[in-house]
C-alpha cells in the first residue's frame, strides 16, 4: 500500500497522488489499456464483471453499478486515492506527467473526474482546482471515505428503483457527495477519451446516445475502440467524426452557458478565475 500524503503535501503529477488503479471490464480486451496505464506509472488491476445466477434480467445500468461497487469496496482499504477507469477509456499519451485534477491535500475529496460528460464548473479554488459537476464514470478518482458513501448510494439504488429498472445513478453522484460535505472536482481538460459504442439503454430512455470528450490534454495513446478496424470500415473517418462531435458539442455547451452557467458566474466569490478557467480550456487544437 502506498503511503498517504500528509495534508500539507502536494504532488505535481497525477500518478503521484494515486495509490491503486482498477480497470472495470466485462469481456473486453484490456491488454493495451493495462500496458498504457502501467507505463504511465499506475499500479493496475482488472476487475471483471461476473454475472451471478438470478441477474439475468438486471438492467445494464445496475450491472454497471455492481462493477463499480466492486472497485469502491476495494478502495475502502487504500490510504491513497483510487483511480477507477472503464475498459473503453483511452488515456492521452502524457497521462503520467499531467497534474492532478483535484487538490491532493483536500481531506474532503469526494470524486475527481478525469473524463467528463455534461460537465459544469462551479468555482475555482485559490490553488487553481475546479469544483464542479459531471456525469458518466469512465475515469475518476475517489478516496476511502467517499467510497463508503458511494457504496451507500449503491444500496439505495438496489432498493429503489431496484436492479431491474434503468437508473441514471451516475448523474446524481455529485449531489449525493456534496450533501454529505465532500468536494467534487472537474478537470481542466479530459485525461482521455470514451472509446465505447453507445449504450442501447440510453436511447431507450431518451438520453444522449453517444458521449465523447470535449477537449483533451493531448493526443491519445491508442486508437479508440469505436475507430479500430475491427469495429469500423473507415477508422480514420470515424475517429475524426467522433472527436469533432465531442469538440463541437463541448464548444456549444460553453457558448450557450451550460458549462459555466450565468447565475453561477454572477454569484461566484471569484468570478474572473472561474470565467478564465472556462474560456482557457477551450483554447486547444487537439482532436
Amino acid at each position: 500500500m502506498a503511503p498517504a500524503l500528509h495534508p500539507s503535501q502536494s504532488a505535481s503529477h497525477l500518478v503521484d497522488c494515486i495509490g491503486q488503479t482498477f480497470i472495470l471490464a466485462y469481456k473486453e480486451d484490456t491488454t493495451v489499456l493495462e500496458k498504457t496505464l502501467k507505463q504511465a506509472g499506475c499500479r493496475c488491476e482488472v476487475l471483471r464483471q461476473v454475472h451471478q445466477p438470478g441477474q439475468e434480467d438486471y438492467s445494464r445500468s445496475f450491472l454497471c453499478l455492481l462493477n463499480h461497487r466492486q472497485a469502491w469496496e476495494r478502495a475502502l482499504t487504500s490510504a491513497r486515492p483510487t483511480l477507477i477507469v472503464e475498459a473503453d477509456f483511452v488515456p492521452v499519451r502524457n497521462l503520467g506527467q499531467l497534474p492532478p485534477s483535484f487538490d491532493p491535500s483536500d481531506p474532503d475529496l469526494g470524486i475527481a473526474w478525469l473524463y467528463t460528460c455534461a460537465p459544469q464548473v462551479y468555482r475555482v479554488t485559490q490553488a487553481g482546482y475546479a469544483v464542479g459537476y459531471s456525469t458518466a464514470m469512465v475515469a475518476y478518482v475517489i478516496t476511502a471515505r467517499s467510497a463508503q458513501i458511494l457504496i451507500d448510494l449503491a444500496d439505495e439504488v438496489a432498493k429503489e428503483p431496484g436492479p431491474r429498472a434503468y437508473s441514471p445513478w451516475d448523474s446524481g453522484i455529485d449531489y449525493y457527495l456534496q450533501d454529505r460535505g465532500f468536494t467534487d472536482y472537474v478537470p481542466f481538460r479530459n485525461y482521455g477519451e470514451h472509446g465505447g459504442v453507445p449504450n442501447p439503454e440510453h436511447r431507450q430512455n431518451r438520453l444522449s446516445v453517444t458521449h465523447r470528450a470535449d477537449v483533451l490534454y493531448g493526443p491519445l495513446s491508442f486508437q479508440p475502440p469505436y475507430a479500430q478496424p475491427a469495429a469500423s470500415t473507415s477508422p480514420k473517418w470515424d475517429y475524426l467524426k467522433g472527436r469533432l462531435y465531442g469538440r463541437i458539442k463541448g464548444l456549444g455547451r460553453f457558448l450557450l452557458g451550460k458549462y459555466l452557467r450565468i447565475p453561477v458566474l454572477i454569484s461566484a466569490e471569484r468570478p474572473l478565475p472561474v470565467a478564465w478557467f472556462a474560456l482557457r480550456r477551450q483554447l486547444t487544437f487537439w482532436l
